[in-house]
């Protein structure tokens, strides 16, 4: 059965636009930060720091993906808003401070969020640019 779970989420990432594979890894970051939280609860301090080290993974890419030229000051507050993230898993690390995994998870939801809507707003954007071009190679067709 893992088999094939494997080979589902395998093609889900093969057939993901960029979008999706940015939500994707959201949904991880902060999987991870809520599976950090358990192993604490739960005293599981070997397990906690594995969960941290897997969202600092996914949040350090996000950072090294960063496109300065085409984002401008937006792409400066994600820059900010990851730095303080990975202080935060940091000190999580150090102390196993429940209230920073708190905020980082907040964060995390949000900016998820805003992805999202921008993912929608994307796909209008190329839809209604297809259905122009349809629309426009009928007409030429046509005369």
């Amino acid at each position: 059965m893992n088999a094939y779970m494997n080979q589902y989420q395998n093609n889900q990432i093969l057939t993901a636009s960029p979008e999706q594979i940015l939500i994707m890894l959201y949904d991880g970051a902060i999987r991870f930060v809520r599976q950090a939280r358990q192993e604490i609860e739960g005293g599981n301090l070997g397990a906690k720091s594995t969960a941290v080290g897997k969202a600092l993974a996914i949040i350090t890419e996000f950072t090294n993906t960063l496109d300065y030229e085409v984002g401008g000051e937006i792409a400066l507050d994600l820059r900010d808003l990851y730095t303080f993230m990975v202080g935060e898993l940091v000190a999580v690390n150090a102390r196993s401070d429940v209230e920073k995994l708190d905020s980082v998870e907040n964060i995390l939801c949000e900016l998820r969020e805003a992805w999202v809507e921008a993912a929608r707003i994307t796909a209008r954007e190329k839809q209604v640019k297809s259905e122009s071009a349809g629309i426009s190679a009928g007409i030429a067709a046509a005369l």
